[in-house]
């Protein structure tokens, strides 16, 4: 199993940054592919990014192409995005997830069996 926690939300002016993190306990956390999905309130959750277990793979969502970034470490059992630029419309609570499928679809929810509680980003205009 993999339990996963986030940290690093918080309020931010337009044009700021943040850097959210992830940390997972669990022995197949290496070999785990990770996401980072958002949901805002009366909305659905939504992908935001996602990570390969060697981080050769990172796909993103068209909306956050060129401000955000996902890396992560192995050794510290650790998933971080960086967000730069931020928007109102990127306020959500962020979650991150978890899976050891392959071949993924990225930004299906259902493809991640671990999911951590979230963490609140808001982003003020």
């Amino acid at each position: 199993q993999v339990q996963l926690v986030e940290s690093g939300g918080g309020l931010v002016q337009t044009g700021g940054s943040l850097r959210l993190s992830c940390a997972a306990s669990g022995r197949t956390f290496w070999k785990s592919a990770m996401a980072w999905f958002r949901q805002a309130p009366g909305e659905e959750r939504v992908f935001v990014a996602g990570i390969s277990w060697n981080g050769g793979i990172t796909p993103y969502a068209d909306s956050v192409k060129g401000r955000f970034t996902i890396s992560r470490d192995n050794a510290k059992n650790t998933v971080y995005l960086q967000m730069n630029s931020l928007k109102p419309e990127d306020t959500a609570v962020y979650h991150c997830a978890a899976t050891t499928r392959s071949p993924i679809n990225w930004g299906g929810s259902t493809e991640y069996d671990y999911w951590g509680p979230g963490t609140q980003v808001t982003v003020s205009s």
